[in-house]
């Protein structure tokens, strides 16, 4: 028995090893440094949103000890990503796990470099699910919840597999009181946008709306239950120009049934910034359908 956990534990030291030459020191806040993720060889760095409080005065400690100024490229907090980048090249860039090779109960390591040297922590999946939405409206490709212990200045760091490959970033703010990856498949969407063009736009209407009850008959009608009830219409918003109205009931969006404003969230996407598209709202117990054209907010 001694020889097989010393063989694991000697094998879970080397997956830190070589976890930690993509593992970097972020220094974006006042408090304690937080950690990041080498993504190209030519500096660029992928970190959690929240942890860079500051666009400028930023620091990056690399894995060899240096420290560099870095330029904030871009940020996205509905899935809580950051770009940063360094001027230096020749960096190790981290090797991404493909998101079907996770499962529940595979152990994980927690990584990150808060301090000079790298540090981790050990942990098991304990949930995956689908894609799912945060509260900022974010989309995150897939449900990754672990057990692992995320110790102040871990937030921005990897989740390490056995296989030392990188399951995703780690954020603690994402849900508060868990531990929350945001897997590869994500990161790779957002920092692509970031990097081409330093934000992440949205579609827009410029309503707020809370959820309520139909009528029995258009519930039946529309087959759903809910909709969503316009509680303020910004003026010269796309929703005030494609006639919205205050007191509407939204019920579907280019099709899509609108239940909750996470539906609403989901259907406006980039893809439809810009087109008009079929809004069907309850007026007066009515059904009517209007044409509303998408607008884009950053």
């Amino acid at each position: 028995m001694s020889t097989v956990l010393e063989s694991l534990s000697n094998e879970l030291a080397a997956v830190v090893v070589a976890a930690g030459a993509s593992i970097v020191r972020v220094e974006g806040r006042r408090r304690q440094a937080a950690s990041g993720v080498i993504w190209s060889e030519d500096g660029i760095i992928i970190t959690a949103h929240h942890v860079v409080e500051r666009d400028e005065n930023i620091g990056v400690g690399l894995p060899d000890g240096s420290r560099l100024p870095a330029q904030l490229v871009g940020r996205d907090p509905s899935t809580d990503l950051a770009v940063l980048r360094v001027g230096t090249n020749g960096l190790t860039p981290a090797k991404w796990a493909a998101g079907d090779t996770l499962r529940v109960g595979h152990l994980v390591l927690a990584a990150g470099r808060p301090e000079e040297q790298v540090q981790a922590t050990l942990g098991v999946i304990s949930a995956l699910e689908g894609e799912w939405r945060t509260r900022a409206g974010g989309a995150i490709d897939a449900y990754v919840q672990t057990d692992v212990v995320m110790y102040p200045g871990f937030s921005g760091g990897p989740l390490v597999s056995a296989a030392s490959e990188f399951a995703g970033i780690n954020s603690s703010a994402l849900l508060r009181g868990l531990s929350i990856t945001i897997p590869a498949a994500t990161i790779q969407r957002v920092a692509g946008a970031l990097l081409a063009h330093g934000k992440i736009t949205r579609g827009f209407l410029g309503v707020s709306a809370q959820p309520v009850r139909l009528p029995a008959a258009i519930a039946a009608q529309m087959a759903q239950e809910t909709g969503l009830l316009l509680v303020a219409v910004e003026g010269d918003s796309p929703a005030e120009r494609g006639g919205l109205l205050l007191g509407d009931t939204l019920l579907s969006v280019d099709d899509a049934p609108v239940r909750h404003m996470d539906d609403l969230l989901a259907v406006l996407g980039s893809d439809r910034i810009g087109r008009a598209v079929p809004v069907r709202v309850l007026r007066g117990g009515q059904v009517q359908t209007l044409q509303v054209t998408i607008g884009a907010r950053a």
